[in-house]
């Protein structure tokens, strides 16, 4: 599952002013940010207005009816920001909000990082027409990159404008919306520049957090974990797995012909894990096949597990303020403010703490 949490365009600012905000030479990247912004921006409208109107699909304002439901929720009960975030909706007319392209070398797995004036460095770059996505990725390629260019459903902008409820997320259910919109709302009470892997497990962490207590409170079992919720964490399993291999991989000083040969097996044997697991204990389910035997290389693997190395660290740090939502925010930007490798040590106390 991909989520886009970057591209805060400064309160609609001249792509030119954009430009030398970020000391990018690329004008015509940030003109189609600029431009794709401000299409969303104008497709906005209030949620209250479509759940009124009588002409509008009746399954649409049942769900955005429900979405309202747990966005109330998330302000009074979660303490997560007041404002007109996912309480408005945007029909764009089109499957993704944005497309992401990844990239990393051909024997690593560290991505090729892009900065932006407000969201701080990312291991992907957005864009908002699938055809500049992939002419990207084809550049990408020519220069020797492993790329990987993968839809995204959701947007975040980290509170610079009321983001809206996109009609690319309403295949999802009601209570997957409701997760997405705790996330989101987290990111924009806080955010820390440069550090995706801290940003993502907290947000995920109130996501997960959140959705146990708003099932609770419409009178529901607290346990959310599906059987495709499961199957997605054995197959992430396996996919750090893959990563952890491919990391000592890459550390031995092998000739290119044969470094190659040992990397493709290695996504062989991932692959095989996957159809052991498959066949034996998912009754064949074949849902995660498209990816598993799409080409694999080291960028597709990027997005996978970032969203959850430090949610145990965020579990413990709940506990240690009994629950207390104002103060759990507080301890998070107590550590957040650190700097990053003190930071990360008192993560890494926090995964260890009983």
């Amino acid at each position: 599952m991909n989520r886009l949490n970057l591209l805060c365009l400064g309160r609609a600012l001249p792509a030119l002013t954009i430009l030398l905000l970020s000391g990018c030479s690329s004008l015509s990247y940030y003109t189609q940010l600029a431009g794709g912004q401000l299409a969303l921006l104008r497709a906005r409208e209030p949620v209250t207005q479509v759940i009124a109107d009588p002409q509008r699909d009746p399954e649409l304002r049942d769900h955005l009816i429900k979405s309202q439901q747990a966005r109330k929720f998330a302000t009074q009960h979660l303490h997560l920001p007041d404002n007109k975030s996912y309480r408005l909706y945007a029909d764009i007319q089109r499957p993704y909000v944005v497309w992401n392209v990844f990239a990393t070398g051909e024997f690593s797995l560290d991505p090729v990082t892009h900065c932006f004036p407000i969201a701080g460095c990312v291991a992907y770059r957005g864009y908002y027409d699938q055809g500049a996505a992939r002419g990207e990725a084809a550049l990408q390629k020519l220069d020797g990159k492993d790329v990987y260019v993968g839809g995204v459903e959701a947007y975040s902008t980290l509170g610079w404008f009321n983001d809206p409820i996109i009609s690319s997320m309403m295949k999802w259910g009601d209570e997957r919306l409701a997760t997405l919109i705790f996330h989101e709302l987290a990111h924009q009470r806080f955010y820390v520049k440069d550090d995706s892997e801290f940003n993502e497990s907290y947000a995920t962490f109130v996501e997960e957090e959140g959705t146990r207590q708003w099932r609770i409170a419409r009178g529901l079992p607290a346990d959310t974990a599906s059987s495709e919720a499961l199957r997605r964490d054995q197959l992430t399993q396996l996919v750090l797995g893959t990563r952890e291999r491919l990391k000592a991989l890459y550390a031995e000083p092998l000739a290119p012909e044969l470094m190659r040969q040992r990397k493709a097996g290695e996504f062989e044997r991932l692959r095989d894990e996957y159809r052991q697991l498959r066949d034996s204990q998912w009754n064949g389910d074949k849902r995660f096949d498209s990816w598993v035997y799409a080409p694999m290389n080291n960028a597709r693997l990027l997005p996978i597990g970032l969203y959850d190395q430090w949610v145990p660290a965020f579990e413990k740090l709940f506990k240690q303020v009994n629950g207390d939502w104002p103060a759990f925010f507080d301890a998070v930007e107590n550590v957040g403010k650190l700097p990053q490798n003190q930071r990360k040590a008192a993560l890494e106390r926090l995964m260890k703490s009983s």
